[in-house]
């Protein structure tokens, strides 16, 4: 294995394998458990298969664009992870080299005025993903309560800021309890014993229940909730769930729904390399063809990370992602071949122990990416991915007559249709409600109720609600 893989390992997981329904993944943790036995995800029984489709239709991708985000690990408020979660793996595994580093000399805080350079920069540009919050970040502080070190004024201000600049464009998600050591939810304090077997990079070593894994995952997320955070997913620190991968997206489910009463949970763990598709899976998947359908969305990033590192002191490789003239890297093969492209990095290799050498990286590339594909992509929050790959894979369509009825058990927002021989204008009725939709000219202008046809097919854009919807072709009443 050479330099650049053992670190693509050791920074995150990956898939070895998959499939639209289930993952046999080996999980490999920064924090160095090494490899875990691979465990099937469910797959869907009988009577839970997917809708069939008429002839002709399919749904395309939102806009008809592939779709960009941006992962992001190991954020939090004011603490620098890179600085303070050194100390504590060094402690579990001393062997180590990688945590052998001056971790002293590090950055202790990632200040608040970088998190605005940051945000207002990606808002401006129209970068959306995930943001982690670590609840108790590497055992400093309770972000509900107290963080020594800073005052409780500039905590809520470190808050206010997350939920003002972030939450719109980015979605807000625990990446468990501390990210370093595993917390007794009896006494709300580390384990004693300090070891690999009581970090949550490397929890659990042995096979634990649905109801133990969500009551941990209920645990970080009742902490973000008393911020006044919203939360629809979770992100799995190092290779936390390794041992119960069949579980851990159930155990998502539970948590997600009993903590914030969300419909369509989500989760992040996994990193898709080389061929295989980094399309959204759809797991735990029960009640199609009810009112009541439910499942959890396993959402992985198409690459690793090369901005900076988890420590923030490596430089950064942003041709991995995209070289200058976007004719090459990863993000350019993944839209190339017209899948989800999802970055991954690390905060502190964004800040870089303050001289933001990996933020200037990150801002190259996405604006490399848009001189190339800006009107063929379109950036999204994780949870805008995994709502629109619920209803594009999940949504029933009936095609009678000049209409086509659809029954979706989840809203997405620029539901995309392609219709062969389709005729203009079109039209969408929802209830008692019908709205004419605008034609555009050119393909690159779909967007929200505008649609667009050629000598072959007819394209529809729209917001789709819960529920039924008629798509009507060639009448204008």
């Amino acid at each position: 294995m050479n330099q650049d893989e053992i670190r693509f390992d050791q920074d995150r997981r990956r898939f070895l394998r998959a499939s639209a329904w289930g993952v046999a993944a080996t999980a490999v943790s920064r924090a160095g458990i090494g490899d875990l036995a691979a465990a099937e995800n469910p797959t869907p029984s009988a009577e839970s298969p997917l809708p069939s489709r008429p002839a002709g239709v399919e749904v395309l991708m939102p806009r008809d664009r592939v779709p960009l985000s941006f992962i992001i690990d190991d954020s939090t408020c004011l603490v620098n992870m890179g600085h303070f979660c050194n100390p504590q793996f060094a402690a579990a595994w001393p062997n180590r080299a990688e945590y052998q580093k001056p971790w002293k000399s590090w950055s202790r805080e990632i200040p608040d005025g970088f998190v605005r350079q940051f945000g207002e920069w990606c808002a401006e540009q129209g970068v959306k993903g995930k943001y982690s919050i670590v609840p108790n970040p590497a055992c400093v502080g309770w972000l509900d309560r107290e963080l020594p070190g800073w005052s409780r004024t500039e905590l809520q201000s470190s808050l206010n800021l997350v939920r003002e600049l972030m939450v719109p464009n980015w979605d807000i998600h625990p990446e468990m309890i501390t990210h370093t050591r595993l917390i007794d939810l009896k006494t709300g304090r580390p384990m004693k014993e300090i070891s690999s077997a009581t970090m949550e990079n490397s929890y659990p070593q042995e096979k634990k229940s649905v109801d133990e894994l969500a009551a941990y995952l209920a645990y970080a997320l009742r902490i973000l909730k008393n911020c006044e955070l919203p939360c629809e997913g979770v992100t799995t620190p190092g290779g936390f769930g390794g041992m119960v991968k069949s579980e851990l997206p159930m155990a998502v489910d539970q948590a997600v729904r009993d903590v914030y009463g969300a419909t369509l949970p989500h989760y992040f763990k996994y990193v898709v390399s080389g061929d295989e598709s980094t399309e959204p899976k759809l797991e735990h998947l029960r009640g199609v063809g009810t009112d009541d359908v439910r499942l959890t969305v396993n959402v992985p990033a198409g690459t690793g990370d090369w901005f900076g590192g988890w420590q923030g002191d490596s430089l950064s490789e942003p041709d991995r992602y995209c070289n200058r003239d976007a004719t090459n890297g990863r993000m350019v093969e993944l839209i190339q071949r017209r899948q989800p492209a999802v970055m991954l990095c690390h905060w502190p290799g964004m800040y870089s122990n303050g001289s933001q050498e990996g933020f200037r990286s990150f801002q190259r590339v996405v604006e490399s990416l848009a001189s190339r594909f800006g009107d063929d992509t379109i950036w999204m929050k994780v949870s805008e991915i995994a709502h629109y790959w619920a209803a594009k894979q999940l949504t029933e369509i009936e095609h009678v007559g000049n209409r086509l009825i659809l029954k979706a058990p989840f809203a997405s927002s620029k539901f995309t249709l392609q219709i062969d021989g389709g005729v203009g204008p079109v039209s969408v009725q929802h209830g008692g409600d019908r709205k004419l939709l605008k034609e555009t000219t050119t393909r690159s202008r779909l967007d929200s109720e505008t649609w667009f046809s050629d000598e072959k097919h007819l394209v529809a854009c729209f917001d789709l609600p819960k529920g039924t919807t008629h798509l009507v072709l060639g009448e204008t009443g």
